[in-house]
């Protein structure tokens, strides 16, 4: 125990200087961004002990504010105002980031990466300018989703069922995107734990989301149903597929009556197709790798879990009218996992490409190029990817599974005893 403590000591204390530099750059205010409009009320009423009021003011992604409301009351220890109030609810989130880049590069060390490979990994996930820029506009929700996916996969593909579903209950109760994960946490568990592991998502998502419904009087679970399938396309962003299906008509206003030049206004049907194809997208890639498993008998292994994670993740942008700049971060995340997890000792250079690619996308040619050359751009990338790792992930010719640090202390030759520790380190003893 002490051994580990002491070996991932530095990556921790890069972890939280990271997570420090991002919460410095970008909790600086929350004046007229989604937190500003949306959870400041619920927060307010609950710093000042109106807990039903909490309850009935809280958002679609309610439980992702009941998850983090305990730290909404820690500024009343020392008198915090609003701003601290805002600041400490978006501690979990970095947490949990730093909690999953201290975990894969201890993975990475156990197998030998490169210590330049190590820190770009360390550094995608906890200095992420993705997780800047959806720190400022009010979303920290969005990275304490995509690591709890993540970690919901790893530690089912370890059998660790009642950890995986409370993780992936977690998730789902933070937003209601993360049902898309649930087919590879499951599929990565032996078949005679995924019920367990499935009642445990549902116990933990359910006890989150139970007084939201609650208090709400159907309100919350109406709200969420509206977000889950719009009558229409009232938000169309350039970034998804269906952007050139929608017209040139009257300017376009966004939230605060911003004028948006050049924007297309989404045709009348595809409010009511979008997200309902996502779901159904996912649940295809479920049912496709069940059979597969179902056929050779076997779970399906951590790579290909992540990777079925990460393709998921990124058809839910592609597929979004609504795609935002912190919608594609729990991909990034799911990808990076698949990436470290492959033993080649190269830096994750797909993720970190990814990431850059998104950040062009989003906020380099925003302000450069019409809404049209940017979802030309943003199709131009991520069509391809998706069709990449779905290539990768159901190729019959694809490399066997890599081995996980357990299954290389167990094959590798030695002449003495081997372990493996907590955190995935060989140990050798006499």
């Amino acid at each position: 125990m002490r051994l580990g403590l002491r070996e991932n000591v530095l990556s921790a204390f890069m972890a939280g200087a990271g997570c420090a530099t991002v919460a410095w750059l970008s909790l600086f205010g929350f004046a007229w961004n989604d937190y500003d409009v949306e959870v400041r009320p619920a927060f307010d009423a609950l710093v000042h002990g109106h807990l039903l009021t909490f309850l009935q003011l809280a958002p679609a992604y309610g439980g992702s504010l009941v998850e983090r409301a305990p730290f909404a009351l820690l500024p009343g220890l020392w008198g915090g105002g609003e701003l601290a109030v805002y600041r400490m609810v978006a501690l979990p989130c970095l947490l949990a980031a730093a909690a999953l880049g201290v975990w894969l590069v201890a993975r990475m060390r156990a197998r030998g990466d490169s210590t330049l490979a190590r820190a770009v990994a360390l550094g995608v996930v906890v200095a992420n300018p993705i997780t800047l820029r959806a720190f400022e506009l009010g979303h920290p929700e969005e990275l304490l989703g995509g690591s709890l996916l993540v970690a919901a996969v790893l530690l089912a593909s370890r059998g660790r069922w009642l950890l995986a579903g409370a993780s992936l209950g977690l998730a789902i109760a933070n937003k209601e995107w993360a049902l898309l994960a649930a087919g590879p946490v499951l599929l990565a568990l032996p078949s005679p734990s995924r019920w367990k592991a499935l009642a445990t998502a549902s116990v933990s998502a359910g006890a989150v989301l139970a007084p939201l419904t609650l208090a709400s009087s159907g309100g919350f679970a109406a709200g969420a149903r509206a977000v889950a399938a719009p009558a229409s396309a009232a938000i169309f962003q350039p970034w998804q597929v269906f952007w050139f299906l929608g017209h040139h008509g009257p300017l376009v206003h966004g939230l605060f009556g911003a004028a948006k030049p050049g924007y297309r206004v989404g045709p009348a049907w595809i409010g009511a197709v979008s997200h309902p194809l996502i779901i159904a997208a996912g649940l295809a890639l479920a049912a496709a790798l069940w059979l597969l498993g179902r056929a050779r008998r076997a779970k399906l292994c951590e790579q290909d879990a992540l990777l079925a994670l990460a393709l998921v993740l990124l058809l839910r942008c592609v597929l979004d009218t609504w795609d935002a700049v912190y919608y594609p971060l729990p991909f990034v995340l799911a990808l990076l996992a698949w990436e470290v997890g492959r033993d080649n000792g190269r830096p994750p250079v797909l993720a970190l490409t990814s990431s850059v690619l998104v950040w062009i996308s989003f906020q380099s040619l925003s302000q450069r190029v019409s809404p049209d050359l940017q979802a030309a751009f943003f199709i131009a990338w991520s069509v391809p990817l998706a069709g990449w790792l779905s290539a990768r992930l159901f190729s019959p010719g694809r490399r066997a599974p890599l081995r996980s640090g357990v299954a290389l202390a167990r094959t590798a030759p030695r002449a003495q005893e081997t372990t493996v520790s907590a955190l995935e380190r060989l140990v050798s003893t006499s």
